[in-house]
């Protein structure tokens, strides 16, 4: 191998180096702002008046990056599931989207958190503890207040 050779390719390796550190530090910056920042108001239960109940919350992002509501869990009932309503009926839901500098909403007579089969019914003042599964935020732990039946947050 002569010098012009034996340069070029200590040129070409360091260009490989240096790309693939530029890369590495990209996908840093990229991935700190792919964990949008989530906050959970207005979160309640109204009283269930059967082995069903449903849950109200409000998840704001206050992010650049856009977010997906994908499951919810509680020891309260092991069929969790989220629905929106269209044309007056409820309508299981794989996700709800949480836009980016936005929120998601979830109330009365729209998208909710349905529970099915309560393994036991919580009283006015209980709170229900819920996991909130998200695709990028992972998981936030709520918990919702039981209201009274008719109850309605002052935010809807």
């Amino acid at each position: 191998m002569n010098r012009r050779t034996t340069h070029a390719a200590r040129t070409s390796v360091a260009a490989v180096i240096a790309l693939s550190a530029g890369l590495a530090l990209a996908g840093c910056s990229d991935s700190a702002e792919a964990k949008p920042k989530l906050q959970v108001s207005d979160a309640f239960m109204p009283l269930p008046t059967s082995d069903m109940a449903g849950g109200f919350l409000v998840v704001k992002n206050d992010s650049k990056t856009a977010d997906k509501l994908t499951k919810v869990t509680s020891d309260l009932s092991d069929d969790v599931t989220i629905h929106e309503t269209k044309d007056q009926k409820m309508v299981e839901v794989k996700s709800f989207d949480v836009p980016a500098n936005g929120e998601l909403d979830l109330e009365r007579g729209g998208s909710h958190i349905m529970f099915m089969g309560l393994k036991k019914k919580p009283k006015q003042g209980d709170k229900v503890a819920v996991e909130l599964h998200f695709e990028k935020a992972g998981t936030v732990k709520v918990d919702l207040p039981v209201k009274e039946a008719i109850y309605n947050s002052k935010h809807h």
